[in-house]
């Protein structure tokens, strides 16, 4: 039987909290959509051990990618 693809909720939880201040232009719902599917694209891995630090790596690169597109140009 293989490991369920969904993120831990104490941990995803604590992460979405923590992107959410750091990114407070980007929706709770959007940050939270963003780490899940981040999890979901690890949810192969056979090593699991470093899974919530590449999941914090990527959802924070591509939410700072999009924060600044949501920048006003100036």
């Amino acid at each position: 039987m293989g490991m369920s693809s969904s993120p831990p909720d104490a941990a995803a939880g604590k992460l979405v909290d923590r992107l959410a201040i750091r990114f407070p232009r980007a929706t709770r719902m959007h940050i939270a959509t963003t780490v899940a599917e981040e999890y979901e694209s690890l949810s192969d891995s056979r090593i699991r051990t470093y899974i919530p630090n590449l999941v914090e790596r990527a959802a924070r690169s591509r939410l700072q990618h999009e924060v600044v597109r949501l920048l006003p140009a100036g």
